[in-house]
């Protein structure tokens, strides 16, 4: 391993960015980067994810760097790094690896998968899974993998979209396998990990959700997945709609960072560890 606990085997190309040899199939579109590139700085979408990942992570603080897994373009390892805590990205994409370095200046990239990366067991304080474990068909053994990798007592970080009742053709087109439940998360995660705390979050948007995705998907209507119309979802034209969102979305992320539950979203948040014994 490196000073910065990069695995000896990888190597840095060009642009200054940690790769394996071999490269696996992802399920995510091939543009997905790029397109979450162009939405992510203006998003109230992503802002409010950070602030209630931030807010778990400042409460259950990590006793090393986070392992930022799937981490795409950077969003969230920029935002963890900004707020004092030190974070590598390990981006399987080469697009998402290519932006978190050039654009976002994140140090320490990594563009591979997991397995290939080449961590020894037990060599990792914390790592992250920000919407990352519904792109894996087999969620519990990846779960295993990071457990290897994990010290013992090391924190897992997770955010997946939450409930089936709210799936629809947007899931399907982001290659997703699942939702969640916060008990089907929690009962993943306790085969081999410890559950800290488990929070719902976007409570505002599981109506909007059900009444303009999940529902015309169960009835057969198409949706517009344009890139205007994301953008317009994400409010990148601000106004009193995205004004009044973000205050609401403000109170969820103030009660998390108390340490209490939001009952009700549209995404879940966990906090696990890895058994000391």
């Amino acid at each position: 391993m490196t000073p910065a606990g990069i695995p000896d085997r990888l190597v840095r190309d060009d642009a200054g960015i940690w790769t394996a040899p071999s490269r696996p199939a992802l399920s995510y579109p091939d543009d997905g980067h790029a397109e979450c590139f162009l939405l992510e700085d203006r998003s109230f979408w992503f802002a409010h994810r950070n602030r209630c990942i931030l807010a778990a992570v400042r409460r259950h603080a990590p006793a090393g760097p986070i392992l930022d897994i799937g981490g795409g373009n950077g969003c969230v390892t920029r935002a963890l790094i900004d707020a004092g805590f030190p974070a590598v990205l390990l981006e399987p994409g080469p697009t998402g690896a290519f932006n978190a370095k050039t654009h976002r200046r994140i140090p320490d990239v990594i563009c591979a998968a997991l397995g290939d990366a080449g961590f020894p067991a037990g060599s990792i304080a914390a790592a992250g899974l920000f919407d990352v474990l519904e792109h894996i068909e087999d969620d519990r053994g990846f779960l295993e993998e990071i457990h290897g990798t994990l010290k013992p007592g090391g924190l897992l970080y997770i955010t997946v979209p939450a409930f089936g009742a709210l799936w629809s053709a947007s899931d399907r087109r982001a290659g997703h396998f699942r939702r969640y439940s916060p008990r089907q998360l929690a009962e993943r995660l306790s085969e081999r990990y410890e559950l800290v705390f488990s929070t719902l979050f976007f409570g505002v948007l599981a109506p909007p959700i059900w009444a303009l995705r999940a529902l015309p998907w169960r009835l057969g209507f198409r949706r517009d997945d344009s890139l205007p119309a994301a953008r317009r979802e994400h409010g990148l034209d601000g106004g009193f709609r995205v004004r009044c969102l973000n205050r609401l979305l403000r109170r969820e992320a103030r009660r998390i960072e108390t340490g209490r539950p939001v009952r009700w979203g549209a995404s879940c948040l966990c906090v696990a560890r890895k058994p000391s014994t």
